[in-house]
């Protein structure tokens, strides 16, 4: 027969990964929203310069690719019902994800989720991290371009409004997020939640 106090302490470690998880998802949506604080409005384009881009690369990579889906699919939640997450440039809640910045937000869960899953495949070097993060920048100006595309009814201002201000900037954010990542694997080696077998 099974020792009930031996299978309770057993849940005890799981509980607690569970636990640290939520934790963690929780803190990599409030970097997102933090770093949404951080502005620069552009002239010519209704897209503020925000540091929301290197937090989304950043919580993809550290969190792995569930965890870091789920946690920028809570930022966009808080967003939605109100909470003061988003850029102050636009109109908060609802509205913001439909407005001039709406493609970018609502890629950003399949954007940390892939950057995650990209950083997975292999040693967390810097490279791969930087590769990551390329590829989760592909993804976050695809969906914000494709949206000012469907507002604009124009390519080239899609483009223009969405890319040409943008790309110094991001190459910065990939190599920070690259370096944090890094050195974030460096210090906890098995500091993915994906290394624990958690998600």
């Amino acid at each position: 027969m099974e020792n009930p106090v031996a299978k309770v302490e057993g849940l005890r470690p799981h509980a607690c990964d569970l636990v640290r998880e939520a934790a963690a998802i929780l803190a990599g949506s409030f970097l997102v929203a933090v770093c949404a604080r951080i502005f620069f409005p552009l002239p010519g384009t209704p897209v503020p310069l925000t540091c929301q881009n290197l937090a989304v690369l950043v919580v993809g990579l550290a969190l792995g690719s569930r965890s870091g889906f789920v946690a920028l699919l809570l930022y966009l939640a808080e967003g939605a019902a109100g909470l003061p997450v988003f850029s102050p440039t636009g109109p908060g809640g609802l509205l913001q994800l439909v407005g001039p910045t709406g493609g970018y937000l609502l890629a950003y869960p399949l954007a940390a989720g892939l950057t995650g899953y990209v950083f997975e495949r292999g040693r967390p070097t810097f490279y791969r991290a930087a590769v990551a993060a390329i590829t989760g920048e592909l993804v976050v100006f695809s969906g914000g371009i494709s949206w000012l595309f469907v507002l604009t009814h124009s390519l080239s201002k899609a483009v223009g409004f969405g890319l040409f201000w943008f790309v110094f900037a991001e190459i910065i954010k990939v190599m920070l997020a690259a370096g944090t990542a890094r050195e974030w694997h460096r210090r906890f080696p098995r500091g993915r939640l994906s290394d624990r077998g958690l998600i």
